[in-house]
């Protein structure tokens, strides 16, 4: 069997030519894979103070989601924070925060008990008022932990993977019309 190396060079050319055009595209796809889809019209964002209706919640709960959902926006988007005039607005509040009981044992001991928080969310599009959600939205996601663990020991830890997931879908609904 004989080798032709001149032929060996073309195929080489050749992958490497399609691969210099491929890679790039693929690594593009793989940025944008989230879907924004804002309206070149819109420039600017504001996120109203969220406030909170939840008695029982801790009271730094609503300011910590506003600032993470003005953080969201601002480093995942190309729009740019304006508290007077913005393009669209987000206004909130956490209206539950709860613990419940979960997956009972036999003999009815309780192993798990379930965070919940559920967030209202508006959202005002100035621009344009068929993009506005009409009435507000709510948002809802729970954690898990184990009947033996204190709750306070482990709460920031849950309120944070909970907000996580609270922030992706408001931003998901709000800007890839989910």
């Amino acid at each position: 069997m004989r080798f032709d190396t001149n032929e060996s060079m073309k195929n080489s050319s050749s992958i490497y030519a399609v691969l210099t055009l491929v890679i790039p595209i693929l690594f593009s796809a793989c940025y944008s894979f989230k879907g924004i889809a804002i309206d070149p019209s819109v420039h600017t964002y504001a996120v109203r103070n969220f406030e909170s209706l939840a008695l029982n919640a801790p009271p730094n709960l609503s300011v910590d989601f506003t600032e993470r959902l003005k953080d969201k926006i601002r480093t995942e988007t190309r729009l740019t924070l304006n508290n007077d005039t913005p393009d669209i607005e987000f206004t909130g509040k956490v209206v539950d925060y709860r613990v419940i009981p979960v997956a009972p044992k036999p003999g009815e001991i309780i192993s798990l008990n379930r965070l919940e928080i559920v967030m209202s969310v508006g959202l005002t599009n100035n621009l344009s008022e068929k993009d506005s959600w009409t009435s507000d939205r709510r948002f809802s996601f729970f954690a898990e932990f184990p009947n033996d663990v204190d709750l306070l020991t482990i709460q920031d830890s849950k309120i944070n993977e909970i907000n996580n997931q609270l922030l992706e879908d408001i931003f998901n609904a709000a800007f890839n019309n989910w």
